[in-house]
């Protein structure tokens, strides 16, 4: 087969578009409007569905189709308030702020015609002509056409997008019947990758399943199937070794550190820490080195997200160093690998958000000793069984962490094909036949 032979795109983004191919601005295929003028506590259970700031950005939009998941709903009344806010087949919204550059310039693609409005933080694009832009909304996706896109937002913390910004946004444009094969294509092998990642997700869920159950069963049953049990007594805990003991946290820790309050928090968490909430990137924030330590948490201390720990964010630190205001610091005279898991066995059956301090979203408020030191905690009766079922735990954790490191290696694999696979056939490098 020839080489597809290539011109000057005339733009600073893309160096060379195929013969036939067009650029155009924004502007002329579309008109803007923003989303409704709401917040989210005017979202209701049922209602008329609506798509805003928090969707856009999140994991589960795919960019070039809305799903059920991504909905959220309002009051019908805004239909006939805010009319301007409708999204119609072959149209996008985009969010209009982003908290860091690379989500500036995310959107949902309305492949169809079912009622649909943008919410809060929203900008819609409204076709003037074609109502089949899948081919746009996979150019979307890509950073050569976003790069415009992050030149012109501002901002320092929060990024802001305007409707001027995406108008005046160049695109480029094969003719309409190579759109529709590009975008068929793309549809088609887009959806095996999304099928792969798939699986490997329920792979790694699988796997963080089975840690969860391995732990809680360890840290209340020991590793003695056979041995004799009894009522915990407790209402979070069912039956026990019939040997081990009760205590409470307050008794085995000898103090809890409250944290400080600041504009750029250091937070003590790290991969090899083990301090996670889910989301891995909003806990690990900039690490404290011994040079600008303060007096606060040490080495091997047990450090507990307030705000995520009913998630499992507990773990020990690993530097000396200040603490934010949502980590929590306990020293015990006990094997503090054995407290760390029973800490986690909690979390995973959701007995931190029965006793928190309130629920704020996904996260619950865990911030209070009195909160923590009266959180019962059943121990093997001697510390060479504690010491027996730790070592037990981190050699099957840390064999279960490194398949689910490698699952999550493929992850990124087929995430960087993707990407590479839309760039090549929207920019033309790459030719559908």
């Amino acid at each position: 087969m020839s080489e597809r032979q290539m011109k000057d795109s005339g733009l600073s983004w893309i160096d060379e578009l195929p013969y036939g191919w067009e650029t155009a601005r924004v502007k002329y295929l579309f008109s803007s409007s923003k989303g409704l003028p709401i917040i989210k506590e005017n979202l209701i259970e049922n209602g008329l569905p609506v798509i805003s700031y928090g969707q856009i950005h999140s994991k589960n939009n795919s960019g070039v189709n809305i799903t059920e998941e991504l909905l959220r709903y309002v009051d019908f009344s805004y239909q006939v308030l805010y009319p301007k806010s409708a999204v119609y087949g072959g149209g996008f919204v985009f969010a209009d702020t982003s908290e860091d550059l690379d989500g500036c310039g995310n959107c949902v693609y309305k492949r169809n015609n079912d009622l649909l409005f943008a919410g809060y933080h929203a900008i819609i694009l409204h076709p003037k002509a074609t109502k089949d832009n899948r081919f746009l909304a996979y150019l979307f996706k890509t950073d050569a056409w976003r790069k415009q896109i992050r030149e012109l937002v501002s901002g320092v913390k929060v990024f802001s997008i305007s409707q001027k910004a995406l108008l005046n946004a160049s695109v480029i444009l094969p003719p309409l019947d190579e759109q529709e094969r590009i975008a068929d294509f793309l549809d088609k092998e887009c959806e095996k990758i999304d099928g792969l990642r798939a699986d490997i997700h329920a792979q790694i869920d699988m796997l963080e399943q089975y840690k969860r159950s391995v732990i809680t069963e360890a840290v209340t049953h020991g590793l003695n199937s056979d041995a004799p049990m009894k009522d915990s007594g407790i209402d979070y805990i069912d039956k026990i070794k019939a040997d081990w003991k009760i205590s409470k946290i307050g008794f085995i820790c000898t103090k809890l550190t409250r944290g400080f309050l600041e504009d750029d928090p250091a937070l003590i968490c790290s991969n090899n820490g083990s301090v996670m909430p889910r989301d891995e990137q909003r806990a690990c924030g900039k690490m404290v080195s011994e040079d600008n330590a303060m007096q606060g948490i040490h080495v091997g201390d047990i450090a507990i997200h307030g705000m995520d720990t009913w998630h499992g964010a507990i773990g020990f630190s690993k530097i000396r160093g200040k603490i934010t205001r949502v980590v929590h610091v306990c020293d015990s005279t006990e094997d503090k690998r054995f407290i760390v898991y029973y800490l986690k066995s909690l979390a995973y059956q959701g007995v931190y958000k029965l006793i928190s301090n309130g629920v704020r979203g996904n996260t619950s408020d865990f911030r209070s000793w009195d909160k923590v030191k009266d959180i019962y905690i059943c121990l093997p009766n001697t510390v060479e069984e504690e010491k027996q079922i730790c070592d037990y735990l981190d050699n099957i954790i840390e064999s279960v962490d490194k398949i689910i490191a490698d699952k999550k290696t493929q992850l990124d694999t087929l995430d960087e094909y993707k990407k590479s696979l839309i760039y090549e056939y929207v920019t033309g490098k790459k030719e559908v036949v």
